[in-house]
């Protein structure tokens, strides 16, 4: 498929328009070729996946974390890692783009996927945070038994709970990756639970101190981003082949 026409496309369905200000999207790093027949998707691209794929013939890879966050020469002045992976990438002539939070707000992205992934009803945008979705549950449930079912439902190894709100929910607001903070907005909205990733302290505090309920998401949530836009990609072209490939859990002792 003309790579110009496959951008257009994801472009379309995951816009510029709704990505947060100052966000790094879009292409990372060479150039894009002419033809795109084989795709890599993954989270993070990173030596590991490098590794995995430095023998295969790859026209593009699709990350949903920007591989070079900020100016390029600054990024990889400071950060010799990185630097070397690009180098051996650019090698390879292998173009690297980036979905990230466009990817998130846009709808059917990141946070429809997570929800739709809960069984949520009713699902739409926060009227605070519209990158944030919240939706309904068939019936209330007990908080500790819906934790269990985010960490099963999302294929996690662990999650944490704040209980200090209701002890039956049934209205859930939520945002992957690093959205702790719009839990206020999901408290006012009159949201039973809320769930997101990367919480510090302070945030964790401030849900005890409001009496809130809040059920920690470990970012790598964000890998439901891998099957949900190679899906996206099949219906673009069914012909392009696509290699998936998820990074692995950090360890719980």
């Amino acid at each position: 498929m003309q790579s110009s026409k496959l951008i257009y496309h994801l472009r379309k369905w995951y816009p510029k328009s709704v990505a947060t200000p100052g966000d790094f999207i879009g292409l990372q790093t060479g150039k894009l070729r002419k033809e795109t027949n084989t795709i890599l998707v993954c989270l993070d691209f990173d030596n590991d996946v490098f590794n995995k794929v430095k023998n295969e013939k790859i026209d593009l890879i699709l990350t949903h974390h920007p591989l070079i966050y900020g100016k390029r020469k600054e990024v990889l002045k400071f950060d010799p890692v990185k630097r070397a992976l690009v180098k051996k990438i650019d090698k390879l002539k292998i173009p690297v783009y980036s979905m990230h939070t466009n990817f998130d707000a846009a709808p059917n992205g990141m946070n429809d996927a997570i929800a739709s992934a809960l069984n949520l009803e009713h699902i739409k945008p926060l009227k605070g945070d519209p990158m944030a979705r919240g939706g309904t549950l068939k019936t209330p449930i007990d908080i500790n038994a819906f934790a269990r079912i985010v960490k099963k439902k999302l294929n996690l190894p662990s999650v944490f709970v704040i209980n200090r709100g209701k002890k039956l929910i049934k209205k859930v607001a939520l945002c992957g990756g690093s959205g702790s903070g719009s839990f206020k907005i999901a408290q006012e909205e009159g949201y039973d639970v809320y769930l997101s990733g990367d919480a510090p302290h302070h945030i964790r505090h401030d849900v005890n101190c409001f009496r809130y309920n809040y059920i920690e998401i470990m970012h790598e949530a964000e890998q439901i981003f891998i099957p949900v836009v190679a899906s996206a990609i099949k219906k673009i072209d069914p012909k392009i082949k696509i290699t998936c490939v998820k990074q692995a859990y950090p360890k719980f002792f």
